[in-house]
């Protein structure tokens, strides 16, 4: 089954060394998509930094289900349920293993690789998260109504991509300039395979 996610986007200007991109994200049906990925990679990325960020584990569920993360973040799986969890991940960019735990683990995991990364916990098999790493730090996830803004782009060339959960990989995406004249509104259309 081919699901799809179009993009309806426009650069507010900002300041002359910064724009704002409002993104609307929908599906083939043109209805809203809640929590997908929106991010603005520049040509020249970044190195990655050292970042900190957090998913816990409440009520036998990950929080947050979907997770955007700068490459070089370390992440804590902190276990705030009165039951032990195991945390793995068997994805490419990141393969690692943490045995039956309660509390937080002594040690975050870092994720250093791009890339979907699949969560799971070996004792409740309905406990499933994704984390898409990205080489940059402009990202954002969307609300209930698909939108989502990304703020303080610096002028200059970025690949923009939108993923969420329903599909299997990364799309090519859609090259964008920001300068510190507005943009005039334009559409992308990106398609994914449901799992």
């Amino acid at each position: 089954m081919r699901a799809g996610i179009a993009f309806l986007l426009w650069v507010a200007s900002g300041l002359a060394e910064a724009s704002d991109l409002r993104v609307t994200v929908s599906d083939g049906s043109n209805q809203p998509v809640a929590d997908a990925v929106v991010y603005a990679t520049p040509l020249n990325p970044p190195a990655p930094g050292e970042h900190k960020a957090a998913i816990d584990q409440v009520q036998r569920q990950f929080v947050p289900r979907v997770s955007v993360i700068q490459t070089g973040t370390a992440v804590s799986f902190p276990n705030s349920d009165n039951i032990r969890h195991s945390v793995y991940s068997f994805s490419r960019p990141k393969t690692f293993t943490l045995k039956l735990y309660a509390g937080t683990p002594a040690s975050p995991v870092v994720f250093d690789q791009p890339g979907i990364v699949v969560l799971g916990c070996n004792i409740h098999d309905t406990m499933v998260a994704w984390v898409l790493v990205v080489s940059t730090p402009f990202f954002t996830r969307t609300t209930a109504d698909g939108g989502a803004s990304l703020s303080g782009l610096p002028p200059g060339d970025y690949l923009l991509r939108a993923w969420n959960n329903s599909m299997t990989d990364e799309q090519p995406g859609k090259a964008l300039h920001v300068a510190t004249e507005p943009l005039s509104p334009w559409s992308l259309h990106v398609d994914g395979r449901a799992l």
